[in-house]
Order: structure tokens, then C-alpha cells, then sequence
């Protein structure tokens, strides 16, 4: 196995385990604000299995590896029965957006480990500036190469599902806010767009997404190869 596998499996690792945070904010913020649907169906959990969607979850980010593009896809949707919320409006927004925050705290997590590495290792912070432009050096086995590469798609990989769920598209969490703000009539229609909208970003969308995407991790990218 080389260096570009290990790199996929560390993709796949992180992916499952960002999806699983993500998610399991969604339900400890639901249970937070009074709705305990989640957390009584063990949604509040690490536990990738949990959280698996066969589609968003195993077989778009099988193809998004396969053709070497940043790991795209999502869980099994958390079930949130806003009828048990006190305050409705607030309580839907808060439980949707504390999903892609906590993918922005672990990629924060996962630089400051990083910073770390580069402060204390001259190998690490060859490392650290190496990676986010695409080279590392190859005549080395130090273990700090797959442990900087791994860190490094925690970065990465949360970035692009913290950025990818902000998008207000239903049923994105950035949907969550943005139906809010809708009139009735134009909700309906909002509402009925559902997985269709989803579809047409994912497989049509490619240039709006990484035009979105692509700035934020820039913004990562420059404060490891800076700090």
C-alpha cells in the first residue's frame, strides 16, 4: 500500500468520523432545546453506524475518492420533531447550524494539532507547509508523514461538509435558516424542492460548489503554512 492509498483511507476514516459529529451535534442540540426524538433513538453517538446513509454516506464518497475530488456526502438525517420545541423558529435554527460548526471546531482541532507539530518538529513543519501545496517529501519514513496527512483531511474534509450543509438548499441545514425567511406560498414551493435541489448541486454543481468550498480551505491552508 502507498502513499495515495493510505491517503484514501484516511479519508474515508475522517469522513465517517466528521459525519458522526456532525450528526450527534444535530441530536444534542435537538434534545437541548426539548426535543429528546434523537437522543431516544441513540443518535446522540460516535458511532458511524449509526449514522450511515447507503447513498450520501458509502456511495458518493466511493466515487468522489475514485476521481480523486474532495470527500462529498452526508448521514442519515437526524430526526427532529419540532413540535416539542419551545421557542420553534430559534430552536430549528440552532439544532441545524450546530451541525456544520462542529465540523468547523474539529478542523480548528485538527490545526491546532498540526500547529503543534510544526512548532516541535523540524520534520513536522516541512510537513505542515508541504501538504496543503500538494508536496510531501518522499524520502522519509517518519510516522509523521501519515500522522500529518491524516490531520490534515480532518481539516480538509470538515471544512467541505461544514461549508457543503450551510448551502440553502433543502434538506442542507443551510435550508433550515433560510425557509425562515420565506413567505408561505414561496415555502411550499421551497419545501418541495427537496431532494431534487440536493441532486442537482451535487451531480450538476460542481462549479458553484468548489467556488464556495474552495476559498475556505484556502483560509485553513493559509493559517498552517503561516502560523
Amino acid at each position: 500500500m502507498n502513499l495515495q492509498h493510505v491517503d484514501i483511507v484516511f479519508q474515508l476514516i475522517v469522513f465517517l468520523f466528521a459525519i458522526s459529529v456532525h450528526e450527534s451535534a444535530h441530536a444534542w442540540m435537538a434534545n437541548l432545546r426539548g426535543d429528546p426524538t434523537a437522543r431516544m433513538l441513540g443518535r446522540i453517538s460516535l458511532n458511524p453506524i449509526r449514522h450511515i446513509d447507503p447513498l450520501g454516506t458509502v456511495l458518493l464518497p466511493l466515487i468522489a475518492m475514485f476521481f480523486h475530488v474532495p470527500v462529498l456526502g452526508w448521514a442519515k438525517p437526524t430526526p427532529v420533531d419540532p413540535r416539542n420545541f419551545k421557542n420553534p423558529v430559534l430552536d430549528d435554527v440552532l439544532t441545524a447550524v450546530v451541525g456544520p460548526a462542529s465540523n468547523f471546531v474539529v478542523a480548528s482541532c485538527a490545526v491546532l494539532v498540526l500547529a503543534l507539530v510544526k512548532l516541535l518538529s523540524p520534520l513536522g513543519k516541512i510537513l505542515v507547509v508541504g501538504i496543503p501545496q500538494g508536496w510531501i517529501p518522499m524520502q522519509t519514513d517518519s510516522l509523521l508523514v501519515p500522522f500529518c496527512l491524516l490531520f490534515y483531511q480532518a481539516v480538509v474534509i470538515n471544512v467541505v461538509l461544514g461549508v457543503f450543509n450551510l448551502i440553502p438548499v433543502p434538506p442542507l441545514d443551510g435550508s433550515h435558516v433560510f425557509r425562515h425567511l420565506l413567505p408561505t406560498g414561496a415555502l411550499r414551493v421551497y419545501d418541495a424542492i427537496g431532494m431534487f435541489g440536493l441532486f442537482v448541486l451535487v451531480f450538476w454543481g460542481g462549479g458553484l460548489l468548489t467556488k464556495l468550498i474552495r476559498p475556505a480551505i484556502a483560509v485553513f491552508n493559509q493559517i498552517l503554512i503561516k502560523i
